[in-house]
């Protein structure tokens, strides 16, 4: 009985067909998502403090652990038609070249513009940090109009703070500006 030494080449081969069988299957991202989402609200549904007197045939747990359950039946199913070699097919309008990488450099940027404003809307107020979130994402995407940008980007904050602020009562952090205009 001979044994066969493996070669790097071999060890590549191997590290590529791991990574070609991922790309391949990469919905099952989506699948480890909704399973892990339906885990979260079943646990949470049952964990859920009820009072006797909330009971009834409808209880507050019915809609969360009906809404799991399907999560997990929906990531079950997704599974098994990708493993059989199902694959989402792109809409006839998309113009996505799916065989081009991912903008990982944009994903990033917004990613942080969207947690720097998370961040921000405590302390600065709802109206600079959706500014500085609507002009970081125009940025993100590929304006680069400076003089244009930072106005529609302010105009849009205020005009979503007083619609949800004023009008629909949906009260957000002014912060310090709302005390000056």
């Amino acid at each position: 009985m001979t044994t066969r030494t493996e070669l790097p080449e071999d060890r590549e081969s191997t590290a590529g067909g791991r990574r070609s069988w991922l790309r391949e299957h990469s919905e099952l991202g989506v699948c480890a998502l909704l399973l892990a989402l339906g885990v979260l609200v079943l646990t949470d549904a049952l964990t859920m403090n009820v009072d006797i007197t909330q009971r009834g045939p409808v209880g507050p747990k019915t809609v969360p652990i009906v809404v799991g359950a399907g999560l997990l039946v929906i990531a079950a199913l997704l599974a098994v038609d990708v493993l059989r070699g199902g694959r989402g097919e792109a809409e006839g309008s998309e113009d996505v070249d799916l065989s081009e990488p991912a903008d990982w450099r944009t994903v990033l940027l917004l990613s942080g513009i969207f947690l720097g404003a998370a961040a921000l809307i405590e302390p600065a107020g709802f109206p600079v940090a959706g500014a500085l979130l609507f002009w970081g994402a125009a940025f993100a995407l590929g304006s680069r109009r400076v003089d244009r940008d930072p106005l529609i980007a302010a105009v849009l904050s205020l005009l979503t703070y007083v619609v949800f602020d004023k009008l629909l009562g949906v009260p957000l952090p002014g912060g310090p500006l709302m005390g000056v205009l």
